[in-house]
């Protein structure tokens, strides 16, 4: 399996972004580990690309289950600005955890792989197990040339 799909330092960058707090983080990420060298030492590790990411996001987001809500209300949809980039730059790192981690999944888990810059659409699509649906999207994913 390639280093890539396994990547360790994103796994946790990943926990983090989805958690927003780094003491849960590390608390996901070394149970995702621990269970891992289990499989191992058991002859039962996963095939599949990104396992440890899926399980992980699992761990992730049953940790947040406890956490507070956020309450629903209605917000304004407004387009992106062309300055949304460089102020999204500005952001230090706690700041965009806490951002990403306060979005309803799927998006939070879209939003934190897309963080990494490691996974293209089709295998955010896998380790969010969201499914493509509709002429639109496959017209989005062609024209994205992403493989």
């Amino acid at each position: 399996m390639s280093d890539r799909k396994q990547n360790l330092p994103q796994l946790y960058r990943f926990c983090f972004l989805m958690l927003g707090d780094l003491r849960k983080a590390q608390e996901v990420f070394d149970t995702t580990l621990r269970e891992a060298a289990v499989r191992a030492a058991q002859g039962e590790l996963p095939t599949e690309s990104f396992w440890l990411f899926r399980e992980a996001r699992w761990r992730c987001l049953e940790a947040s289950k406890t956490d507070l809500q956020p309450e629903s209300l209605e917000i304004e949809e407004h387009d992106v600005t062309p300055g949304a980039a460089s102020q999204i730059k500005q952001l230090e790192p706690a700041q965009l955890a806490v951002w990403i981690s306060a979005a309803p999944d799927p998006q939070r888990t879209a939003l934190a792989l897309f963080y990494l810059d490691e996974f293209n659409y089709l295998e955010i699509l896998d380790i969010a197990e969201l499914k493509l649906r509709g002429p639109r999207w496959r017209s989005f994913i062609s024209t994205n040339s992403i493989t």
